[in-house]
């Protein structure tokens, strides 16, 4: 089933967010007073709200705190203009203020919505899970981040391969489909870009280390304190 969606917006529709969020395959549903996005709380399971004051005459902080009573644990979204303030009395998950693309708002909500196990392909290994299908990481249950095509290869390849040296003609074979390896500087670059995304500390990598002459090693301690 698709994830529902309540925007609270102003009348006047103007950049809306609800055209992005159709088009992404959300079910979306609109009201545009406080008032009615609790009278209809119940019409419809909801699984995130977009209180977007932005387009309204008032903060809309009062009614994000009655519909957090309400809801609980249902993810609300706050977007104030791009002149006013945050406002955290409103309660709510994500405050995001104007402007932004549609592209970071769709993002937001892909994080705080739930995996849906069925649909999407996901890869564990210790600390570290892998969305195969959406294309992002999560390290530590701290919140995901989106991965390129090249680095979603390059992290299935150590995932799979845990404990292993894997060599960077491997790597390269495998993810850049080439056996040409005489300039390797994408790869080193791609690795930088991984271990700055898993890694506490990139510059001191604990799971993703360099096997000198040789390749790579991805593994993860038992010890917790040591990948902290």
């Amino acid at each position: 089933m698709k994830a529902a969606i309540l925007i609270v917006e102003g009348k006047s529709g103007d950049n809306s967010f609800a055209p992005a969020l159709e088009k992404a395959g959300y079910q979306v549903c609109v009201v545009h007073t406080g008032a009615a996005a609790l009278a209809f709380l119940g019409k419809l399971h909801l699984d995130l709200v977009l209180f977007d004051a932005s387009s309204m005459r008032s903060s809309g902080a009062r009614t994000c705190r009655r519909l957090r009573r309400t809801l609980e644990t249902i993810p609300i979204i706050h977007v104030r203009a791009e002149h006013h303030g945050l406002d955290h009395s409103a309660e709510a998950d994500v405050f995001m203020q104007r402007p932004f693309t549609p592209r970071k708002l769709l993002n937001r909500v892909r994080t705080l919505l739930p995996v849906d196990e069925v649909k999407e392909e996901i890869i564990r290994y210790g600390c570290v899970c892998l969305y195969r299908t959406k294309r992002s990481v999560e390290v530590n249950g701290q919140g995901e981040n989106p991965l390129t095509p090249k680095l979603a290869l390059l992290l299935e390849e150590f995932i799979r391969h845990p404990n292993e040296v894997i060599t960077r003609r491997q790597l390269m074979q495998n993810v850049w489909k080439t056996d040409y390896i005489g300039d390797t500087r994408t790869l080193d670059v791609h690795i930088r870009w991984m271990r700055e995304l898993i890694e506490h500390d990139p510059a001191s990598p604990v799971m993703l280390r360099t096997v000198r002459g040789k390749g790579y090693i991805f593994h993860i301690s038992s010890h917790p304190e040591e990948t902290k």
